[in-house]
């Protein structure tokens, strides 16, 4: 048997890696299932950073990477841009990419006008578009926004945009967040920005996997969170998924007259409101049976396949590190096994 392993043709190890990259794929395609996912430390930290600001707070996005590492940072950016609507924050979009423009068009058709279309372009967001000059751009903005923009992407000017009043620079930002594909990127915000105001000005990131290592020293001084990857966005993306039901349930049980600790209570497990809205000391809050099924509906309604991109790609990611591990570890058995034999004869 194991000279069988030993000369194991190499096309049954492609094999098995393809069916492990395959058939994950196809079930989570088929039943919407992924795994579940651990947050970190540092993914937690990302979340918080944007979470503890007041609704209204002014959140810079600078969307830094183009469609050949949309698949890794896409997701990132989605869901950056799903929890600062959620909460309400200002939301101010700009790119150091020339195809940067296109990533933020994406996402504010995905996440804002399909989902949160009561936010209107000029109060509630606006997109500054790109300008050409790589960290240029942020030595200027830093002090002086309107020395590099005059108009938004859409050619208006500044003066006449509502959310633009009294925006001097980007001092001004409660938060800046990144998402780098890599120069001009992370390093250069962190460089140019945040270290040159370090009381001013606050950070998170998201970038991709063979950035990560060179952004750790940031770590917690410039950057207070930071997503490395595909797992950080998936991380990250259950966070957000996660806290946005919980935040809707919170909204709808207030709106009905349920008082904090009753939220409380029935918000921290979703998964159980079917039965907790049987007993009586809730049932008794609901005028009619339609208020307790839309709440029902809202606490089981699956979530937007669109907001579950990293976690969907992390199922076929681990399976094939998995099957790459035990190959690894059946290989040096079988070495050890061959040597043991060899020295024996």
């Amino acid at each position: 048997m194991w000279n069988w392993l030993n000369n194991l043709d190499r096309r049954w190890i492609f094999l098995m890696m393809f069916l492990a990259v395959s058939i994950p794929i196809l079930i989570i395609g088929v039943t919407g299932l992924t795994f579940p996912e651990t947050p970190t430390p540092l993914a937690q930290a990302t979340f918080d950073a944007l979470d503890e600001l007041p609704s209204g707070s002014k959140i810079l996005l600078s969307f830094d990477y183009d469609p050949a590492s949309e698949g890794e940072l896409g997701p990132m950016a989605t869901s950056f841009v799903h929890q600062c609507a959620q909460k309400g924050h200002k939301m101010y979009f700009m790119t150091l990419w020339p195809l940067g423009p296109r990533m933020i068009e994406k996402n504010i058709e995905k996440v804002i006008t399909s989902d949160y279309p009561d936010l209107q372009y000029g109060v509630d967001y606006v997109n500054l578009g790109y300008r050409a000059g790589n960290e240029g751009v942020i030595k200027v903005i830093v002090t002086d926004l309107q020395q590099m923009y005059l108009t938004d992407v859409r050619g208006v000017g500044l003066k006449e945009i509502p959310m633009m009043d009294g925006i001097r620079n980007i001092q001004a930002m409660d938060l800046i967040v990144n998402v780098s594909a890599g120069y001009a990127g992370t390093k250069e915000w962190v460089q140019y920005a945040v270290s040159a105001f370090p009381d001013k000005l606050r950070m998170v990131a998201g970038c991709t996997g063979v950035q990560a290592p060179l952004l750790y020293p940031y770590i917690p001084d410039q950057l207070i969170g930071l997503l490395g990857a595909i797992k950080g966005a998936a991380e990250y993306e259950s966070i957000v998924n996660t806290w946005v039901r919980r935040d809707r349930l919170e909204t709808m049980l207030g709106g009905l007259g349920f008082d904090q600790g009753q939220i409380a209570e029935l918000v921290q497990d979703p998964s159980t409101m079917s039965s907790m809205l049987d007993e009586p000391r809730f049932a008794d809050q609901f005028k009619n049976t339609k208020d307790r099924d839309a709440v029902i509906a809202l606490a089981e309604a699956p979530v937007d396949p669109k907001y579950l991109e990293g976690q969907r790609r992390m199922g076929p990611q681990l399976v094939a590190h998995l099957l790459m591990v035990g190959l690894i570890i059946l290989g040096n058995i079988i070495f050890f096994v061959g040597r043991g034999q060899g020295g024996a004869a």
